[in-house]
């Protein structure tokens, strides 16, 4: 492993262990046994490492929960099935200690954001691709889908993924399942349809 793979993954291991805001090029580079300078030379900034390892960790999220999601249903599932199977996975990753780090480090860095209008324009556009990744997890828009359709419904998901995990941290218990979900979807798109 390079230095800028051991830079990125000693990132990674501070996220989790201390967040974003806590965490000091210092502890990076010991994290990475790597020297300090070697975050100026590869990233050109601890904030740009840390998004970088930000974005990989959640990338590395999404590909675990889809792995997940093809070991477990097969390719007759239907999209009901699909959507609450992925919400189940998804969901369920948060029991781990590492992940539920990778969230709480999201709501810092977002919080933190507003002061910081370079941060804030860096996470808008890992957003971006994140609605990409989760449209296309939950199987519901085709490979073919046109861009802002795309958004649209990452967007939603996005939204919703958002506020369950919030829900969780604050009582796994009472956080709704991918089953409540689907039913909830369900009644409020026949409201909507009626009116």
């Amino acid at each position: 492993m390079g230095n800028r793979e051991a830079l990125i993954e000693g990132a990674k291991t501070c996220l989790m262990e201390k967040g974003y805001n806590r965490t000091t090029a210092r502890d990076i580079a010991t994290a990475a046994g790597v020297s300090l300078a070697a975050i100026g030379y590869h990233f050109g900034s601890k904030d740009d490492l840390l998004n970088e390892a930000m974005r990989q960790a959640l990338d590395e999220w999404g590909v675990q929960v889809g792995t997940a999601m093809a070991a477990g249903l097969g390719s007759d599932a239907g999209a009901r099935e699909r959507f609450v199977e992925t919400w189940r996975l998804a969901v369920g990753t948060l029991s781990t200690p590492s992940t539920r780090a990778l969230w709480t480090t999201q709501f810092e860095v977002l919080s933190a954001g507003t002061s910081q209008p370079a941060l804030l324009k860096e996470l808008s556009d890992l957003q971006g691709e994140a609605r990409e990744g989760l449209a296309s997890l939950f199987g519901v828009v085709g490979p073919d889908a046109p861009q802002g359709e795309v958004q649209l419904v990452g967007s939603f998901l996005q939204a919703l993924l958002l506020g369950v995990v919030v829900l969780w941290l604050f009582d796994p218990a009472k956080a709704p399942t991918g089953d409540q979900l689907a039913q909830a979807l369900e009644l409020v798109s026949a409201r909507i349809q009626d009116s």
